[in-house]
């Protein structure tokens, strides 16, 4: 979609189930292995008892909609805040839903991000700036 035909309200979603291959490759990807991620034993003596998907893994779903429906393809990511609000488990199923909070000037749109679990928990809150296509 290009900025003219983006409206306020416009929004759209995108849902993944995390298993333990997202983790141990998101892990890979980024570098982040923090033993609260890919190791069981340490993981049991935190506050979560288990294992726990990185933030940013549930966060990068909102990329997803944005490079591939909304706004779509040729899409520029030039801001994201994020607050992690509650833990992702290995086999929780993750809906991120974006929705077009602004238009401004310069072709900029800014969005609402938010990412809840399988029982309705908001995992992930924030706002993106994006500068969606032009004709």
């Amino acid at each position: 979609m290009y900025y003219d035909d983006l409206n306020v309200g416009d929004s759209a979603s995108f849902e993944k189930t995390i298993t333990e291959t997202d983790v141990y490759g998101f892990a890979g990807i980024t570098g982040d292995f923090n033993p609260a991620h890919i190791n069981q034993r340490y993981a049991e003596g935190t506050k979560f008892g288990t294992r726990i998907a990185h933030g940013m893994l549930s966060g990068s779903l909102f990329s997803t909609i944005f490079g591939t429906e909304l706004p779509g393809k040729g899409t520029i990511y030039l801001s994201q805040t994020l607050s992690f609000v509650a833990p992702v488990l290995i086999g929780d199923t993750v809906k991120a839903t974006v929705r077009v909070s602004e238009k401004l000037g310069k072709g900029r749109v800014r969005f609402d991000c938010t990412a809840a679990k399988q029982d309705g928990t908001v995992v992930v809150q924030g706002e993106a700036l994006l500068l969606p296509p032009r004709p």
